[in-house]
């Protein structure tokens, strides 16, 4: 595993402490968005560096859902309110 792979690691693992302690809701959908895009960096770095190209649909697939998920995240609480 490169230095990028560990430092991305501890990038996600901060997006989930601000998930799990934000303040408000905005800043865990923040959080979670950025995970999930780190998440995405993680799983095409290893893509690239183990020779895996099928991980590459994975990883389209997993931000066409996290991308989804944030619309509709968003829409619900702008018009029902706080979770």
């Amino acid at each position: 595993m490169s230095y990028l792979m560990y430092a991305l690691l501890l990038l996600s693992l901060l997006c989930l402490l601000r998930v799990l302690i934000g303040p408000t809701i905005w800043d865990r959908i923040l959080g979670f968005n950025l995970f999930s895009a780190i998440f995405i960096l993680i799983i095409l770095l290893y893509t690239v560096t183990e020779n895996q190209s099928y991980l590459i649909d994975v990883a389209l697939v997993y931000t066409l859902l996290g991308f989804i998920s944030i619309v509709f995240i968003t829409r619900f609480l702008q018009k029902k309110g706080d979770i």
